[in-house]
């Protein structure tokens, strides 16, 4: 049997990837978190499928329904919210079966940052105004950050920022990142982000606190603060440039 990780998107069902719901549909298991992954997608599961909302679970009781499984013979649908690269928690259970000798995949899904993005209709890298992107959370009760990772530090390069799991503490952000990006620079949050739901707000770092709290923002949003997201006289990109020679490789 194998584990397979799969990565279920950002929220819309149908922006699994066709690996995921063909791997989805094939195993006789799946371990979903109940509060992230839509249940639309449990549809995709075979109907006598053994289904365990892990909500609810610490990491022990996790890997001992993947040990029951892999004991039992059977392959396991183990699903996570965007994509399993960043902020999943797949490290911990992916190292307890390394231990326990038992086979795993990773499928890669669509991230939040990629989904929010899309919702605002936006490249996160312009040619001449930004070409970095930072993907980062901040210090909270429950992990700290390393040393030199902090929002001042990282806030100093100028490159775009995307904040995961911080809408609770955006006046943070805000008084954080305002040294180095300025009152006016434009700044989104997207919350639910491809789900019937989304909801979207935009403007100067200055006024997104405010937003956020009117709006009763407080999980499951991306917070983007960068020059990009208002970028509108720019180069055009290389790639496509109509001076290019396209001669060679």
């Amino acid at each position: 049997m194998t584990v397979y990780f799969i990565g279920a998107g950002p929220g819309a069902a149908d922006l699994i990837t066709v690996r995921g719901a063909r791997l989805l549909a094939a195993s006789p298991v799946c371990l979903y978190a109940g509060s992230l992954v839509p249940e639309e997608l449990l549809a995709e599961c075979p109907p006598d499928a053994r289904l365990i909302d892990t909500a609810n679970l610490d990491i022990e009781q996790i890997t001992a329904e993947l040990v029951r499984a892999h004991a039992d013979g059977h392959d396991v649908a183990r699903l996570h919210s965007g994509d399993p690269s960043v902020f999943s928690a797949v490290n911990e259970q992916m190292k307890r079966l390394d231990d326990a000798g038992i086979p795993y995949e990773v499928v890669p899904g669509v991230p939040a940052f990629a989904a929010a993005a899309a919702a605002l209709k936006r490249e996160l890298t312009v040619p001449t105004v930004g070409q970095t992107v930072i993907l980062t959370r901040i210090a909270q009760r429950a992990t700290a950050m390393p040393e030199g990772e902090d929002l001042a530090t990282l806030g100093r390069s100028g490159a775009l920022i995307v904040l995961h799991l911080a809408a609770r503490y955006v006046d943070r952000v805000v008084e954080e990142l305002t040294p180095h990006y300025g009152a006016d620079c434009p700044t989104a949050v997207v919350a639910m982000a491809s789900r019937p739901d989304e909801i979207i707000l935009r403007g100067p770092l200055d006024s997104i606190a405010e937003q956020v709290k009117a709006a009763g923002v407080i999980r499951t949003a991306v917070i983007m603060v960068g020059r990009t997201l208002g970028a509108e006289q720019f180069r055009d990109s290389h790639l496509y440039a109509v001076g290019r020679d396209r001669g060679g490789f």
